[in-house]
């Protein structure tokens, strides 16, 4: 009897802590540069900001393809107020290329809610003589080792496409790596690299600026702000498939209802239709608004498709 008066205890004192949640400010950290994945977790932590009435803190703490922030959110107290916030690298792909992480997938975090995804763009510096996808294929071929490709995370899936193509193809693009997307959507402007990938969201300024020259989209479909750009599978590529999705975790032990509350106020936002068609789909992301389960469901499916890749491409952990 004394036992479960403690449960019933301790689950409304949990409710509670929920129900006034947050009473300071929150902390999202964002493991990848200022420029990149950060700017999606900025407009929504406006939003969150003024529904909570707390500030909302987004960090940058790149390095390491992202394990420094994630290590930072793995060992803070688990009480909802420092969150991370990432891409798919983090907690899909990381654990096929590294013997040794500082935290681990699958225990050290809560996940929270999955936010929104988009399809790749696959883009080129200008001055590079090929109008599309195919045409920077026989570039590649006619001239080895001239074509080199920027990475904004080892075993992102833009680098398993470009690892796809180097395997079918016959390929030898170098693969060059650098911290963050932006990082190498400016390293391609500036020609120190041929080519760059990255969602519309980051990259379509710089391709209707003419800075760089999208030759295809790595997804399913066209994007419908370049609807003359074809897709990788349209140009005979139907394997050559890259994009991104982004969610936010908490660290392990976060107490389930401030996680349910934390998931609920992130959907609210991303769901929202005036919100979405301004912030998301305007730059070419689809809104999600998952729920834990869901972000959970959706990292396990991603595991089983990279480790048949890294098993298929031969590719070894450091």
């Amino acid at each position: 009897m004394r036992k479960s008066w403690l449960g019933i205890a301790l689950i409304a004192c949990s409710a509670c802590f929920a129900q006034e949640f947050p009473s300071r400010p929150v902390h999202i950290v964002v493991p990848f540069p200022p420029g990149g994945s950060d700017m999606l977790i900025r407009t929504i932590s406006a939003v969150l900001s003024a529904k909570w009435k707390q500030p909302v803190v987004v960090e940058n703490k790149p390095g390491a393809d992202s394990l420094i922030g994630a290590e930072y959110v793995a060992r803070a107290v688990p009480d909802g107020y420092t969150l991370l916030a990432t891409v798919d690298t983090t907690t899909v792909v990381n654990r096929f290329l590294f013997t040794k992480l500082p935290y681990d997938p699958d225990k050290s975090f809560t996940p929270v809610s999955l936010l929104a995804q988009a399809d790749f763009m696959i883009l080129a510096n200008p001055s590079v003589p090929a109008s599309d996808l195919r045409e920077l294929v026989a570039l590649a071929k006619s001239k080895p080792g001239t074509v080199s490709f920027a990475s904004y995370a080892k075993g992102s899936q833009a680098d398993l496409m470009v690892h796809s193509l180097n395997k079918r193809e016959g390929l030898d693009i170098l693969t060059v790596p650098y911290r963050g997307v932006a990082p190498t959507l400016n390293a391609a402007v500036a020609g120190e690299v041929t080519l760059a990938a990255g969602g519309y969201n980051v990259a379509g300024q710089l391709a209707r600026g003419g800075k760089l020259k999208p030759l295809a989209m790595a997804g399913m479909t066209r994007n419908p702000f370049f609807p003359d750009v074809k897709t990788t599978a349209e140009q005979g590529f139907p394997y050559a498939v890259a994009g991104i999705w982004y969610g936010v975790y908490a660290p392990a032990g976060t107490p389930e209802a401030v996680v349910k509350k934390l998931s609920q106020d992130f959907a609210d936002v991303v769901r929202n239709k005036d919100f979405a068609e301004k912030n998301l789909i305007q730059v070419g992301l689809t809104p999600v608004g998952g729920s834990p389960e869901e972000l959970r469901q959706r990292i396990a499916r991603d595991v089983t498709a990279v480790a048949e890749f890294v098993r298929s491409a031969g590719i070894k952990p450091e």
